[in-house]
C-alpha cells in the first residue's frame, strides 16, 4: 500500500522530519521563507496531510482544492492561520501543539519584562555607540520588577507559568481571563479583576489571550489611557491583541513608560514602522518559544499528531473533534484514492 503523502512547509528542528519520512511520502519546502500561496495550494491539492506554521494561511480557497486532505497539523498553540469552520465543513481534522511551550514562553515574557524595566536594549545601544564615558548616578535609570504589581491578561498555560515565576519576584499578581480560575488563584495568590481595574493597578501588563474576534485590539487607545504612566506593556501572545498605532502614540506621548513586543501586527513589522523609532520599546522577532528543546518538542508533537490522524486516531490536541464520525469516513475514502 502506498504511503500517505505529507507536505511540511518548513524544515523543522529535532527528529520530526525523520519520523515523518519513515511513515509517509514526505514533501518538504526547503526555503527559509514560507511557501508562496500558489505553492501551498499546489501541494495541498495532492497531499493527505499538511504540517503548517502560523505563517501558512489555510483558508477556504486552499481547502476547496484539497480533495485528498485528511489533516492539518499546526505547529503552534494558536490556530488563527486556519479557517477551522471551513476545515470542519470539508471533514478535515485540525490539530495544534499546546502545552509544550508554556514554560519557555513564560521565561521569555520575563526576559522582555526585565529588559524593558531595566532598559537593557537602550544600554546595549549606549555602549555600542561609544557614549559610555563614566559611571553616573542617573544614567539609564529603570524601574524594579521585584515587588511590583503584575497584571496577567489571559490565564492559560503561559499565563499560569508567568504567575508562577512572578511569585519568585515577590510580585502582587492580578489577572483577567474569560473565566475565573479559583485553583490557580489560591496557588499563586492572585486576584481576579475586570480588565479596566487590572490596567489601572498594574505596573506591568502581560498579554497571553488567544486571538479571537472578541480579543482583536483588546488593548487600544482607551485601555492604554487607563494604565499608569510608569507602566510597561509586554506582549508575547498575538500582535493583533494590541492597536499598534494607539500604542505608538501612548509611548510617544509618555502615557505609558514602555513596551516589550515579541509579536506585532503585521508580522514581520515593517522597517519604517514608527514603533521602531522609539527608545522605550524592546522588540523581538516572534521568538518566545525559540529554545532548541521546545521547538524540537513542538515539531515532534506536530508530527505525531499528523501521523495519529492519518492512522485513524483523533489526537488529544485536535480542535474540531466534533466532526469525528464524518471525518473517519472521509479519511478512509481519501487515503484510498490516489493523490
Amino acid at each position: 500500500m502506498a504511503k500517505p503523502v505529507v507536505f511540511v512547509t518548513r524544515r523543522l528542528p529535532g527528529g520530526a522530519l525523520d519520523l515523518l519520512d519513515q511513515h509517509t511520502d514526505l514533501r518538504l519546502w526547503e526555503e527559509e521563507a514560507p511557501p508562496p500561496d500558489r505553492e501551498l495550494l499546489r501541494q495541498a491539492a495532492r497531499c493527505h496531510g499538511l504540517l503548517t506554521l502560523l505563517t501558512d494561511r489555510v483558508d477556504d480557497k486552499l481547502l476547496e482544492g484539497a480533495d485528498h486532505l485528511v489533516v492539518v497539523s499546526n505547529m503552534a498553540t494558536g490556530i488563527d492561520n486556519i479557517d477551522v469552520a471551513a476545515a470542519s465543513e470539508r471533514h478535515v481534522l485540525v490539530t495544534r501543539t499546546p502545552g509544550v511551550l508554556s514554560e519557555t514562553v513564560a521565561d521569555f515574557t520575563f526576559a522582555l519584562m526585565l529588559a524593558a524595566a531595566r532598559r537593557v536594549a537602550e544600554g546595549d545601544r549606549y555602549v555600542r555607540a561609544g557614549r559610555w564615558k563614566t559611571w553616573g548616578p542617573s544614567t539609564l535609570l529603570g524601574c524594579d520588577v521585584f515587588g511590583a504589581t503584575l497584571g496577567i491578561v489571559g490565564l492559560g498555560g503561559v499565563g499560569m507559568e508567568v504567575a508562577r515565576r512572578a511569585r519568585g519576584f515577590g510580585m502582587r499578581i492580578l489577572y483577567h481571563s474569560r473565566t475565573r480560575k479559583p485553583a490557580p488563584e489560591r496557588r499563586y495568590r492572585m486576584t481576579f479583576l475586570p480588565l479596566d481595574d487590572l490596567l489601572r493597578q498594574s505596573d506591568f501588563v502581560t498579554l497571553h489571550a488567544a486571538l479571537t474576534p472578541q480579543t482583536r485590539q483588546l488593548i487600544g487607545k482607551r485601555e492604554l489611557g487607563l494604565m499608569k504612566d510608569t507602566a510597561v506593556l509586554v506582549n508575547t501572545g498575538r500582535g493583533p491583541l494590541v492597536d499598534q498605532m494607539a500604542l505608538y502614540q501612548a509611548l510617544k506621548a509618555g502615557r505609558i513608560a514602555g513596551a516589550a513586543l515579541d509579536v506585532t501586527d503585521p508580522e514581520p513589522i515593517g522597517p519604517d514602522d514608527p514603533l521602531l523609532s522609539l527608545d522605550n520599546v524592546v522588540m523581538a522577532p516572534h521568538i518566545a518559544s525559540a529554545s532548541m528543546a521546545t521547538r524540537a518538542r513542538m515539531a515532534m508533537l506536530a508530527a505525531e499528531n499528523l501521523l495519529a490522524a492519518l492512522a485513524g486516531r483523533i489526537p488529544r490536541d485536535s480542535v474540531n473533534r466534533d466532526i469525528a464520525r464524518a471525518w473517519r469516513a472521509a479519511r478512509r475514502r481519501r487515503l484510498a484514492s490516489p493523490s
